[in-house]
Order: structure tokens, then sequence, then C-alpha cells
């Protein structure tokens, strides 16, 4: 298919809002079953089952069988990434709203962007590294300096295994809420997944967004110097 026709061919699919709920509920980076997506969509079983039969046959998202059940997901950290650039552009686009509805605060607060932390506290914590030095990024990645490796090592993460891993080691991902770069690719997904063992972020029932509990806040601030409570939502 030329190139001009499948852009069509996804920007039509991104078109239609029941199909953009779906792909946002997975923005979660987990995997879901129809039915789980139709509730957090707000249509039927039956429209989401079609839907997510469309966003599957144009690699949009993926399918692993278990059991009775199917679970989907976004189909690769590309897809995310155009994801949440397309959700940039159209919070550029629009004028911003007089109040933020609570929902609204606490996406931007601090919220899962495929595997890494998004909203005004990831991009915090990017900012944060690198204003001390501890990585250097760039549009074509990212490189953590020892500095970084400091940081890192104080939550018992091993970057010399993520140097391996196939996916981009370290990249910015330009935050839709903030406007600002926060930190993706292999590195933020291990910050990501370690701060979920620690227990200074957890997820909230049928959103994206994440809270954080007194543990989060006060590692936060020592690693980060991030007062959540300064923060709107916070």
């Amino acid at each position: 298919m030329a190139a001009d026709m499948k852009l069509a061919e996804i920007a039509a699919m991104l078109a239609d809002p029941s199909r953009a709920r779906l792909l946002l509920a997975m923005m979660d980076g987990r995997s879901h079953t129809a039915k789980e997506l139709a509730y957090l969509a707000g249509i039927s079983p039956a429209t989401a089952s079609a839907h997510l039969g469309k966003l599957l046959g144009l690699g949009l998202i993926a399918v692993t069988p278990s059991g009775r059940h199917r679970y989907y997901r976004i189909g690769s950290e590309a897809v995310c990434r155009m994801i949440e650039a397309v959700g940039a552009v159209a919070a550029e686009a629009t004028a911003p709203p007089v109040r933020l509805l609570r929902a609204d605060r606490e996406l931007r607060l601090a919220r899962t962007c495929y595997d890494h932390i998004a909203g005004q506290v990831g991009v915090l914590i990017a900012e944060h590294l690198q204003e001390t030095g501890g990585v250097i990024l760039s549009d074509e990645g990212g490189e953590i300096t020892p500095a970084g490796e400091a940081i890192f090592a104080d939550l018992d993460i091993d970057l010399s295994g993520l140097k391996q891993a196939r996916r981009i080691f370290c990249r910015p991902c330009l935050d839709w809420t903030e406007r600002r770069n926060h930190l993706a690719g292999a590195v933020g997904a291990a910050l990501c997944t370690r701060l979920f063992e620690l227990g200074w972020i957890m997820r909230m029932r049928d959103t994206r967004a994440l809270t954080i509990p007194a543990a989060g806040r006060a590692g936060l601030a020592r690693l980060f110097r991030i007062d959540v409570d300064e923060l709107p939502g916070g």
C-alpha cells in the first residue's frame, strides 16, 4: 500500500471517537479484554469488538489469546508515540478550558504513557535529570551519564541490562498535556516499573492516571526534588 494511502487509513482510524477512546484506554501499558475496553470507552461490547478488529487489522494494536479470553494492547511503542504526539497537537489546537475537571487534573499530574511516566511528574523527573547532568536528551535519543547512573542505582535499577534490549535505550517523549518531554524508551519503562514496585506510584481504577501516596511524595522529593503537593491536582 502506498505511504499516503496507509497514512490516510490510519488517520481515519483515529478519527472515530470510539476507536480513539479504545486506544487511549490501552495507553496504560496493560492488556485488556474487549469487555473491559468496552466499559472504559463507554460503548457496547459488540461495538468494541468491531472496532478492535479494525485496529488489529492495521497493526495499531496486538492481541494475545489466553484461555477463553483475548487480551488487547497497544501494538508497539511507535504507535504509543503517535498517539501521544496526536494528543499534543490536539491540545495545542484546543483553547484551554477555564477550569480543569478533576479527572483532567489527575491525568495532568501523573499518568502512564504506554509503560513510562507522563504528566507533570514525568516531565519534572526528566527535567531534573537533565538539569543535574544525569541524562542528555536529543531528538534522536538520550544518554545516561555517570551522575544519572548513580540516581538509578539509588533506585536499584541496573542500566547495563537495558542496553542489550531490542528497544531504544533512552529517548524523549513529547508530553501532550505539558508540551515538554518526559523520559521514554527502556530507561523510562524501567523507572516506571521500579516506582510501581516501591509503591511510589499507584494505578487509579478505570483510568491511566496515577496516584502518589506519601511514600512516593517523600521519595520524589528526595531523589528528584519534586514537591507533589505544590502541583495542580497534587
